[in-house]
C-alpha cells in the first residue's frame, strides 16, 4: 500500500505561519498598553492620506516637515478641543454628582410623578436603585483623571508613529500591498473597505455629536432647563451610544421637568428633542455622512458595541471596520476561489483597468491610488 507523502514545501509553509502567528501574538500581548495609540496613527493616516501624498508628490513638499505640519493640526483641531471638553466636563460632572442633596430632591418628585403613570410606574425607583446607579457614574470620573498619563502616553505613540508612517508611506503600503496574499481586484475592495469605514466613523462620528449637542443645548436654553451647556454636552457625547443614543439624557430631562410641575415645558422639549435632535442625526446621515460613506445602521450599531469593549473609544472607529471585514473578506473568497468567478477575458481585463497593476511606489503620483 502506498502513503502519499506530505509536500515539505507546504510542511515549510506552515510552520513559517506559525511561526508568525506566534510572534505577532506575543508582540501584541505586551504592547497591548500601547494599542491605542497604533490605532491612533492608522487613524490619523488614512485620514491624511491623500492630502500628504497630494503635498509631497505632486507640490514637493519635504516629507518630513509635512508630516510634523500635519501633527500640528491634529494637536490643534482635536487634541486641544478634546483636552477643553474634559477639562470643562469633569469638575461640572464632579460636582453635580457631590451635590446629593439636590439629586435625592429632584429623584423624589420623578419618583413621585412616575408612582401613577402606566409603563413608567414599573420601573425600579427605589433608593437602593439611584445610589447603584450614582456609585457606577462616580466610578468613571476617577478612571478618567487617573488615565491622563496613559493617554498621553498613547498619544506621544500616536505622533511618534504617524510621522514614521507617513515618512515611509509608499514603503510601507508597496510592502503591505505585496504580503497580501490576494488579486488585485481583493487587494482594492479590503482597501476602500477600510478607508471607507475609517473616514466615515473618525468624521462622521464627531459631526453628528456635535451638531446634535448643540441643537440640544439650544432646546434645553429655550425651555428652561438649568445647566443647559452641561446636558447639551453630554447629549451630544450620548450620541455614540448605540440604539438608545442621545435619549439617554434629555428623557431623563424631560420627566423630571414634568415632574417638577412644567407640563408645557415638559411635553414640548420632548417633542422638540424627538422630532429635531432625533432628526438630525437622518438629515445628516442622508446629507453629509453619505457622501463620506454609506454604512449600513446595524453594522454601525453592532460594530460600535464590540468596538467600546475591545479598544475603547477607538472602538467607536474599529468596531464597525471589524464587522464590515467579515462580508469583504466573504466577497474576497468568493473573488480568490469561488467556482462562480466570470472567466470571460474581456471581463477580467475590465476588472483590472480599476485597480493599479504595479505597486503604490511604481505607481504615478496618484493619492487616490494604493
Amino acid at each position: 500500500m502506498k502513503y502519499r507523502q506530505i509536500n515539505n514545501n507546504s510542511i515549510n509553509q506552515i510552520m513559517l505561519i506559525v511561526i508568525i502567528i506566534l510572534i505577532c501574538i506575543l508582540v501584541f500581548k505586551n504592547l497591548l498598553y500601547y494599542l491605542p495609540g497604533f490605532l491612533g496613527a492608522i487613524t490619523l493616516y488614512i485620514l491624511f492620506r491623500r492630502s500628504y501624498f497630494h503635498l509631497t508628490e505632486i507640490r514637493r513638499w519635504n516629507k518630513s516637515l509635512t508630516s510634523v505640519l500635519f501633527i500640528v493640526l491634529s494637536i490643534v483641531f482635536i487634541v486641544l478641543p478634546m483636552w477643553a471638553l474634559i477639562d470643562y466636563l469633569v469638575p461640572q460632572i464632579t460636582n453635580f454628582l457631590g451635590n446629593r442633596d439636590e439629586i435625592i430632591n429632584q429623584f423624589n418628585m420623578l419618583k413621585a410623578y412616575m408612582a401613577d403613570k402606566p409603563l413608567l410606574r414599573d420601573i425600579d425607583m427605589s433608593d437602593a436603585a439611584l445610589f447603584n446607579f450614582l456609585q457606577r457614574l462616580t466610578r468613571y470620573v476617577p478612571s478618567i483623571i487617573n488615565s491622563v498619563a496613559e493617554v498621553a502616553v498613547n498619544l506621544l505613540v500616536t505622533f511618534f508613529v504617524l510621522f514614521f508612517m507617513q515618512v515611509h508611506a509608499k514603503r510601507m503600503e508597496t510592502t503591505i500591498y505585496r504580503a497580501i496574499p490576494f488579486t488585485r481586484v481583493s487587494k482594492k475592495e479590503i482597501w476602500d473597505e477600510v478607508n471607507m469605514m475609517v473616514r466615515s466613523n473618525a468624521i462622521g462620528i464627531p459631526i453628528l455629536g456635535f451638531f446634535q449637542g448643540l441643537v440640544a443645548m439650544g432646546g434645553y436654553w429655550f425651555f428652561g432647563v438649568e445647566n443647559y451647556i452641561l446636558l447639551g454636552l453630554l447629549t451630544g457625547i450620548s450620541s455614540i451610544i448605540p440604539i438608545l443614543g442621545t435619549m439617554t439624557i434629555y428623557i431623563p430631562i424631560c420627566l423630571i421637568t414634568l415632574a417638577t410641575g412644567n407640563t408645557a415645558n415638559g411635553i414640548g422639549l420632548f417633542l422638540y428633542c424627538f422630532i429635531i435632535v432625533g432628526g438630525i442625526d437622518n438629515v445628516l446621515r442622508f446629507t453629509i455622512l453619505k457622501t463620506i460613506g454609506n454604512v449600513p445602521p446595524l453594522i454601525t450599531v453592532f460594530g460600535v458595541l464590540l468596538g467600546l469593549n475591545l479598544f475603547g473609544m477607538l472602538g467607536l472607529i474599529f468596531g464597525p471596520l471589524i464587522l464590515s471585514s467579515i462580508g469583504v473578506l466573504v466577497k474576497v473568497y468568493s473573488n480568490e476561489y469561488g467556482k462562480g468567478i466570470v472567466r470571460n477575458p474581456r471581463v477580467i481585463r475590465q476588472q483590472r483597468t480599476n485597480v493599479p497593476d504595479i505597486p503604490p511606489e511604481e505607481e504615478e503620483s496618484d493619492p487616490n491610488k494604493i
